[in-house]
């Protein structure tokens, strides 16, 4: 299927900017949200100032301006100013080729997976890997556990009969993949997902793509450099 052309129109008059971590809590496994959008730029051909953020800046009034809850990515394109993820993933898909099939019905599907991985899936895996780090010590937590889990399981359990024994969600690779694969790689050691090859099979897929590997690598070195300066400090 043919992808979207590029418009005309989108480009823009000075390099736009996306504000990530100066040292990523993630330790550079590239599940900070910046990589998102970084491996969406990849898959565009386009290119961008990363401008690197400590956690007190991020809570500052000048980056409150751009990201009224003091987080990471936003994205400042001219005049304009993006925050949130996949907001910014789907403005680069939508202005240039490479992330949005051509036809109408299928930019909306693409569009449909991409909110289903934020809305549907992301928020139970959230909730069970933030249980797993933070609540280990309270008293609910063996007791809640199993139902974190068997929130995730259904989940993964119906996106495995979705996808099938297809290589993406909905015919050619788009940004509705790219933003599911992120979700799911967010899974790590909280619930493998050896039970569930499809989506293991999925999500290596997603992972072996040549922009996904070059935005990885940027990510990572910018976590590297970061805890080489500490180290020295």
């Amino acid at each position: 299927m043919r992808k979207n052309a590029p418009d005309p129109a989108a480009s823009p008059l000075a390099t736009p900017i996306l504000t990530a971590f100066e040292a990523s809590p993630d330790r550079g496994r590239g599940l900070a949200r910046d990589m998102r959008v970084r491996w969406a730029l990849e898959e565009v051909g386009q290119r961008c100032e990363v401008r690197l953020l400590s956690f007190e800046a991020m809570k500052q009034p000048g980056h409150k301006a751009l990201h009224p809850f003091g987080q990471i990515p936003t994205w400042q394109e001219g005049e304009l100013a993006l925050f949130e993820s996949g907001a910014i993933a789907l403005r680069i898909a939508e202005r240039h080729g490479g992330l949005l099939p051509a036809d109408d019905p299928g930019r909306a599907r693409a569009v449909t997976w991409l909110f289903a991985a934020l809305n549907t899936v992301e928020p139970p895996i959230l909730e069970l890997t933030m249980a797993m780090l933070l609540e280990r010590d309270q008293p609910w937590y063996v007791e809640r556990l199993p139902m974190l889990q068997d929130r995730v399981r259904g989940r993964l359990d119906d996106l495995t009969r979705r996808l099938g024994d297809a290589d993406w969600l909905d015919g050619d690779f788009s940004v509705g993949d790219l933003m599911m694969v992120s979700v799911l790689m967010r899974l790590g050691a909280a619930s493998p997902l050896d039970a569930f090859p499809a989506l293991a099979a999925y999500v290596a897929r997603g992972q072996a793509r040549p922009a996904y590997q070059r935005a990885f690598a940027a990510q990572l070195a910018v976590f590297r450099a970061s805890a080489a300066s500490r180290s020295e400090s």
